[in-house]
């Protein structure tokens, strides 16, 4: 029997199943006594994670929809004061932007949180997504990719930092039950892709039962209740849980970067936007690409009743979608679309648990296998039977002053290339994230003044290691014509 299923005493197992009979939920318990005694173990150790009574609460307040308002909310843009964009800004204030977040870095102020708990499932593929390779001529993960990005920003940093020791940029990979070891025997496999282990902390976020449509909790099998990930809005329970700030904390850490782990061109720890919030001393930030057209189906970022919000594109009418923008003609007047990609500092951090509670849970609609309690036969329904309990990373925004949030627009072909379906469906595949990078690194070497030879009409892959954002590329320009479709 393992350490971690240590057979719990008649008075534990008692007095848990007195604890959800009474809050209604005692079917948990319902082959307890057919049990092995280490599955009996591992039941009790699974139960005794949860709270049966905060699970009824989240799960009501969830399956019951809030009286809508008689008014609708008031949407408008985020005020100017409250947001920058690369389109527009001068090189000048972008160059200043640089220079305090790379200094931040080199003071050892700033952190990493990945978002990596999704598996490649859509893609073909059960391991972690962050393990998967888009078709590079280096054939690099995605993992690989973004921490060469914090090796290059790590090399940039040092030559501005005027203390002793190179600088350190820690880096906290959330994964889920399912991804965690895989993700963490790919990292170790891999040597931690050039990174020092213990700059890499790899954690786990939570997760919910599974609850039926009927407000019950459900078996997966005789001993095991079905659970789901808590959604992306978990990460901040977790970076509680997991001792994540208490990490930061003994660091020294100011500044969080979070993203999730698909965009292939994520600016991992981008200077300019650490210095962009540091300088508008922010609590949180976001960055966002311009909505392509009106009926692009994307969460905008605005206000709603004077908070900022995320507001999803079926909540705005067709027609104020469409509205243009009178400073800026031909330009959406709501276009800032969502791209999950943010700015914490660190002090708003260490306030999780004073507001993480209030945080909403949002219902997934599922089909979710389970135990039938007469015959204890797991049952694979044919129609969703039952609801996965999440939220959502965003959820946290309404509950800011507006004075203390920020929003920055940047470049989608520079910044934004989500991996969401299988290849060859067109869109967020892994052909279109090959194409992008793969174009990225071709401007980046035009605007340096090199020549590419005829005939060569992809892209490059320009690696992070070489340059992480299209720096120090010039030489190239007195280079013969590049005919490689690869530099490292």
């Amino acid at each position: 029997m393992t350490v971690d299923s240590v057979v719990p005493t008649p008075e534990q197992v008692s007095e848990l199943k007195d604890k959800y009979t009474n809050a209604g939920q005692g079917q948990v318990f319902t082959f307890y006594d057919s049990l092995s005694s280490e599955e009996q173990a591992q039941l009790y150790k699974q139960l005794s994670g949860f709270d049966p009574i905060y699970i009824n609460k989240i799960a009501a307040k969830a399956l019951t929809p809030q009286s809508t308002e008689s008014e609708k909310p008031n949407l408008e843009p985020l005020p100017e004061s409250a947001t920058a964009s690369i389109l527009d800004s001068d090189k000048q204030t972008q160059d200043e932007w640089f220079k305090r977040g790379l200094q931040l870095i080199a003071d050892n102020k700033v952190a990493v949180v990945l978002m990596a708990g999704g598996q490649g499932t859509r893609l073909g593929s059960s391991a972690p997504k962050g393990c998967f390779d888009i078709g590079l001529p280096s054939h690099k993960s995605l993992f690989q990719i973004q921490a060469e990005r914090i090796a290059r920003l790590q090399a940039l940093a040092s030559k501005v930092r005027e203390q002793t020791g190179s600088p350190v940029v820690p880096w906290y990979v959330m994964t889920s039950g399912p991804t965690r070891k895989a993700t963490e025997d790919f990292f170790t496999s891999n040597n931690y892709f050039g990174l020092n282990p213990e700059q890499v902390i790899i954690f786990e976020q939570g997760v919910l039962p599974c609850i039926s449509n009927d407000g019950k909790i459900l078996l997966e099998s005789k001993s095991r209740v079905a659970v789901a990930p808590d959604g992306n809005g978990g990460i901040y329970n977790a970076l509680v849980d997991a001792k994540v700030l208490d990490d930061m904390a003994r660091r020294g850490i100011e500044h969080v970067h979070a993203y999730c782990v698909d965009n292939c061109l994520v600016k991992v720890a981008d200077p300019v936007f650490i210095g962009y919030c540091a300088s508008q001393n922010v609590d949180i930030g976001t960055k966002v690409v311009r909505k392509r057209n009106a009926t692009e189906p994307v969460g905008l970022i605005l206000t709603k009743n004077g908070k900022p919000d995320v507001v999803e594109y079926s909540e705005i009418d067709d027609a104020v979608a469409a509205e243009e923008d009178p400073a800026h003609p031909g330009v959406l007047r709501f276009r800032a679309a969502n791209i999950v990609n943010h700015y914490y500092s660190f002090r708003f951090l260490k306030s999780i648990p004073e507001w993480a509670g209030n945080l909403p849970h949002h219902i997934a609609r599922k089909k979710i296998p389970y135990a039938d309690l007469e015959s204890g036969n797991t049952v694979k329904p044919e129609k969703p039977n039952g609801i996965k309990l999440e939220q959502f990373v965003f959820d946290v925004f309404p509950m800011i002053e507006l004075s203390k949030f920020a929003c920055m627009e940047v470049k989608r072909e520079e910044e934004f290339s989500p991996l969401k379906n299988a290849r060859g469906t067109g869109e967020d595949d892994p052909d279109t994230s090959r194409h992008d990078i793969m174009a990225q690194g071709r401007r980046w070497l035009e605007a340096a003044g090199a020549k590419f030879a005829q005939g060569v009409e992809d892209g490059v892959e320009v690696s992070p290691l070489v340059s992480y954002c299209g720096e120090d590329l010039h030489g190239y320009a007195n280079k013969p014509a590049i005919a490689v479709d690869r530099i490292e």
